[in-house]
């Protein structure tokens, strides 16, 4: 019986890793195949000419997928966004809350600290280890400064 559970444990470690990477949605599928083979996305979002299926693990997962989508409902491409270089394209400034969610999906997190006056959007992803995206907003939800941190998931007990 162990040897099941450890081995169950295992594989749902290796799916877990980032569930979407098999779908390589290609350019030009339909929506009702991307709705078939990744099923309902955790949120839809209309863009100038068509709209976003978003596939987020947010709050725990560290992955999230946009899948755009043309008006006439065909993939117009498909990729994994929270990472650094996806987070290099916030504008602090000009990106809005609104931006920044189309963009990432619902974040992990909306937190308030006392060394700011705003809400923290904070993004859990990997970069090869367990990290934060912290998104600063002011009180109009305008990004003022947008920076990674690591998150300690992990680490041992400090003394």
């Amino acid at each position: 019986m162990r040897k099941i559970l450890c081995l169950a444990a295992a594989l749902l470690a290796a799916g877990c890793a980032s569930p979407f990477h098999g779908y390589n949605v290609q350019p030009g599928t339909p929506r009702d195949a991307v709705l078939a083979r990744m099923g309902p996305p955790t949120r839809i979002v209309r863009l100038d000419s068509g709209e976003r299926l978003q596939y987020s693990l947010q709050p725990l997962g560290q992955y999230a997928w946009m899948v755009d989508l043309d008006a006439g409902g065909k993939v117009v491409r498909a990729r994994q966004v929270l990472t650094a270089n996806e987070f290099n394209r916030i504008e602090p400034g000009t990106w809005t809350r609104a931006d920044v969610e189309r963009e990432f999906g619902r974040p992990a997190m909306v937190d308030r600290v006392t060394s700011w006056n705003g809400p923290v959007m904070t993004y859990r992803w990997n970069d090869g280890s367990d990290m934060f995206y912290f998104v600063y907003l002011d009180e109009r939800n305008v990004v003022r400064r947008a920076h990674p941190g690591m998150e300690f998931v992990n680490a041992p007990d400090r003394d």
